[in-house]
């Protein structure tokens, strides 16, 4: 099944924020599910996997955060 195009508001200004509000939504959605993953003991490799990116771009996006949160990687 194709799933139908997204209706978008007729003003653009509006379409526009819907996107940014998306990509926020997204961007937490992601620190909670990685920040999970990590004490759960994935190493960056797993996370990375899981989110099509490389190992690197997943650490250099999460690690400094969840360092500074008291979160070590463990060691799936």
């Amino acid at each position: 099944m194709i799933a139908a195009p997204p209706t978008l508001p007729d003003d653009p200004a509006d379409a526009l924020a819907a996107v940014g509000a998306l990509r926020r939504l997204a961007d937490r959605v992601e620190d909670t599910a990685v920040e999970r993953a990590i004490v759960e003991g994935w190493s960056w490799a797993d996370v990375a996997e899981a989110l099509g990116v490389t190992r690197q771009a997943v650490h250099k996006k999460h690690a400094r955060r969840l360092s500074r949160a008291g979160i070590a990687r463990g060691g799936r």
